[in-house]
């Protein structure tokens, strides 16, 4: 019944196992070692490129980093109203990049569209240096709303935004579940429709604590081993980073684990739905629910020790409102999930209307 967060589980065992293997002899520092080479090396073999890859501990530092070698610190970085990097990050990205301006586009929708892109652009002031200028666009995979977004939404919002001079990042904190989702190549969700740089998340589906910056326009990267060094995000004994990284990606275990967080997630669900006061806002795309419920029920719910957050009434989709006895709650799946953890909280919500 532990829907919190796909960052509150443990690590995959093959994840730990190859933490284990690097741990028993000595290395070179600063991510100059064998693991690490052989995590790049399977990353370039997965996104099917040459590309420069550096890896971190934290999302908020994967993709203030990131941000730093695409923005100055006058110009402005375009995202979603409810993006990480905006409303999650305490200004995170505005500390790396030296003051540049996060500015939310989407209106309200559960992913940025290139229309968005185009409305901003019409309405935005170019009288340099008294407006700051646009220079990067951050979208998030899977989105804010728990949606996907499909290589040709990525290519056209990714088109609008070169067309206009800005380089493209994506928080791929959920992008295996983006990749299991669609079934696409990891290429194809990136590089080939136009990303410059993804912060590739494997915390959040079976690592420790590992984050890769992906480079897929190698001369971005350019000044980022200083941006890492003097943010105190060089980790020593970086081999640990690497390892994690290359049990993740071996034999597609990355895959496999977001897999079951997303099968988890449409048969959760799938159960929700079955009862008559019960509503999901979003489709379920990925491994993230966004459920509408009667707020006696939450409070049952998390009594009885089920976990999920209450989420804000902002993120409902534009038109849809909350009646005077209900709640909006985000409920995560994630690779451990199992199905009793599905039937142990329905059990919960049955017992509950059974009383009510």
């Amino acid at each position: 019944m532990l829907f919190g967060s796909d960052n509150q589980t443990g690590a995959s065992l093959q994840v730990l196992e190859m933490v284990i293997a690097a741990n028993k002899s000595h290395a070179h520092g600063y991510g100059d070692d064998e693991w690490s080479r052989k995590a790049i090396d399977a990353l370039k073999e997965i996104f099917e490129c040459d590309l420069e890859a550096y890896f971190v501990v934290t999302g908020t530092a994967s993709n203030s980093l990131a941000l730093s070698c695409l923005v100055n610190p006058w110009e402005s970085v375009l995202c979603h109203s409810h993006a990480h990097i905006i409303l999650d990050e305490s200004t995170a990205p505005e500390l790396f990049t030296g003051g540049a301006r996060l500015v939310p586009i989407s209106k309200g929708e559960g992913k940025i569209t290139s229309d968005h892109l185009l409305e901003y652009f019409e309405k935005a002031g170019t009288n340099f240096p008294h407006n700051s200028r646009a220079r990067a666009i951050s979208i998030t995979q899977a989105s804010e709303a728990g949606l996907v977004y499909t290589p040709a939404e990525i290519k056209d919002i990714c088109d609008v935004a070169k067309n206009s001079g800005l380089h493209i990042h994506m928080d791929g904190a959920r992008f295996a579940n983006a990749v299991a989702s669609l079934e696409a190549a990891p290429a194809q969700l990136s590089w080939k429709s136009g990303v410059d740089v993804l912060s590739l998340g494997a915390t959040k589906c079976g690592a420790l604590c590992a984050e890769a910056l992906l480079f897929f326009k190698k001369d971005l990267a350019e000044n980022f081993i200083h941006h890492r060094k003097r943010t105190g995000h060089l980790v020593s004994k970086g081999r640990f980073l690497g390892a994690q990284f290359a049990g993740w990606l071996k034999d597609r275990h990355w895959l496999d684990l977001a897999r079951n967080a997303n099968t988890q997630a449409a048969a959760l669900a799938e159960d929700i739905l079955s009862f008559k006061d019960l509503h999901i806002a979003w489709p379920v795309q990925a491994n993230e629910l966004f459920v509408i419920m009667p707020s006696e029920l939450s409070a049952f719910l998390q009594e009885s020790g089920a976990e999920f957050y209450p989420w804000y009434k902002e993120a409902l989709p534009p038109g849809a409102q909350l009646r005077h006895n209900e709640v909006l709650v985000r409920l995560v799946t994630s690779f451990a999930t199992s199905d009793k953890h599905r039937e142990d909280f329905c059990t919960l919500i049955r017992q509950y209307f059974t009383t009510h």
